[in-house]
């Protein structure tokens, strides 16, 4: 049976997704961004429509539970553009989070995963978490073990924050290691940040999907990279592992704002890709990638163990 990929207006088959910007945010906040919160819908839709005019198909928004994913406006900014939708769940980093709130679900993830993958009035199709800095904590460790049990019984995809793109092969040990979460269910973002090749040719030989998005202000120093990490995959046998995202996490960032916003994945990244690597890797990093990535055999109303 072909997987299908769950968008907020519904299911669909993979080969409809299309040209996909695989890591974005339309809204997000965070008191670690105090003042940049992505909160406009307008700006979100002008956002879309910059992308779709340039052939863009799909975005996958990576906000999860708590972060303002305003999943109830994303039906309609699908609709209005024209724009395949993915939201998430899932959860970030603990300080992303007023204490209160991550202490009211600290027992219930696994079921409230489940139930915006399976049952909520606009359904995710993905799971993101997030990793520490070179290492997992403990609230990394208990976050993973609700992804893995919601996982198991929806078959959706997680995705990683990877804190300045470290420790991904620890977190890969443990999402595959402790909770038999296959690697090819898995998506590691912001490899880029951290450019050890060595590391992104292990995690994409192991079946997971290496994520780089950009650019990025906060990460202006590596993303110059980013071609050659795409090149050294594609040398190394691994192009059906690439995923390219923008990853919009500021106001500031936008295309109507400083820029240069998602248009830039395709306007620039794309064209690069192709004059220096080929139009069929530029096909399989942001057209056949992303639809084996998010599509899964989906379990409906199924409630966590």
């Amino acid at each position: 049976m072909t997987g299908m990929i769950r968008t907020v207006l519904g299911d669909i088959e993979p080969e409809h997704l299309g040209v996909c910007n695989a890591h974005d945010h339309l809204f997000i906040r965070s008191p670690q961004l105090p003042g940049q919160e992505l909160d406009d819908a307008d700006a979100a839709l002008a956002e879309l429509n910059s992308f779709a005019t340039l052939g863009g198909q799909a975005v996958v928004q990576w906000t999860p539970w708590g972060m303002g994913p305003r999943l109830a406006d994303l039906p309609e900014l699908s609709r209005r553009s024209g724009v395949h939708l993915v939201a998430a769940t899932g959860l970030h980093q603990a300080k992303h989070y007023d204490p209160a709130a991550l202490a009211a679900v600290h027992d219930d993830l696994a079921e409230l995963f489940v139930h915006e993958l399976t049952a909520a009035p606009v359904r995710a199709g993905l799971i993101k978490v997030a990793g520490a800095f070179h290492h997992i904590d403990e609230h990394t460790r208990h976050v993973f073990a609700a992804a893995a049990t919601a996982h198991h019984a929806t078959g959706a995809p997680i995705g990683v924050h990877l804190e300045g793109g470290t420790a991904a092969l620890a977190v890969l040990d443990e999402l595959a290691g402790t909770h038999d979460v296959a690697p090819q269910r898995v998506i590691l973002g912001h490899l880029h940040r951290f450019p050890d090749r060595a590391i992104h040719r292990q995690i994409a030989a192991a079946g997971a999907f290496v994520g780089f998005e950009g650019p990025s202000r906060a990460h202006h120093a590596v993303d110059w990279h980013l071609l050659d990490n795409i090149a050294a995959l594609v040398d190394s046998g691994h192009a059906d592992r690439i995923l390219l995202g923008g990853d919009t996490v500021t106001a500031s960032a936008r295309s109507t704002a400083d820029g240069p916003g998602m248009a830039f994945l395709l306007d620039t990244l794309r064209s690069r890709v192709e004059n220096e690597l080929g139009s069929d890797i530029a096909t399989a990093a942001f057209v056949t990638n992303p639809a084996n990535a998010f599509s899964a055999h989906w379990r409906s109303h199924v409630r966590a163990p």
